[in-house]
């Protein structure tokens, strides 16, 4: 899925423009940005392990 990665990219560049500019609001905004997608991987991560141990205990398989 590209939202986790596009939205990692975007908040290292929001970061990136506000330490430039001295802006501590689009700063913040970018390291929040990164915490999203960071957070979405962690999410899929669960949801697929979760989805393998389902499949190893269906019998029907």
């Amino acid at each position: 899925m590209a939202g986790k990665s596009t939205e990692k990219s975007k908040g290292k560049l929001k970061e990136a423009a506000g330490k430039a500019t001295g802006d501590k609001r689009l700063e913040t905004e970018g390291k929040t940005d990164q915490m999203k997608g960071k957070a979405r991987e962690a999410g899929e991560a669960v949801r697929d392990r979760a989805k393998g141990v389902r499949d190893s205990l269906d019998t029907e398989k």
